[in-house]
């Protein structure tokens, strides 16, 4: 075993996840919604590789549940702090840019 493979991968920041949001909002990278079986009210979505489950209440995005990077790395909503969740972490013009694109 080398020391790299003991090193646990660092879980995924709020900021790091939001930025991803602010980038689709801006239309820098592109968001695509999934069509894969998740949870009621929740929707699943790619930004560049970025696999999101976003979490709606009616058309509303509420907060964002999970996200995976490309690299494997992790978040959750159990993980980040509250008040962190990156869609918390949005101005009120990106929200409305990211639920726009997903209506």
């Amino acid at each position: 075993m080398t020391l790299q493979s003991l090193t646990p991968i660092p879980a995924l920041t709020a900021r790091e996840v939001c930025q991803r949001l602010r980038d689709a909002a801006l239309e820098v990278l592109p968001l695509r919604r999934l069509h894969e079986p998740c949870e009621p009210g929740q929707v699943q979505v790619d930004i560049e590789g970025w696999r999101l489950t976003l979490d709606f209440d009616g058309d509303r995005l509420h907060h964002c549940q999970h996200c995976r990077s490309p690299d494997g790395r992790e978040g959750t909503l159990q993980a980040w702090r509250y008040g962190t969740d990156p869609v918390s972490l949005l101005s009120t013009w990106e929200l409305a840019q990211v639920e726009r694109l997903l209506s």
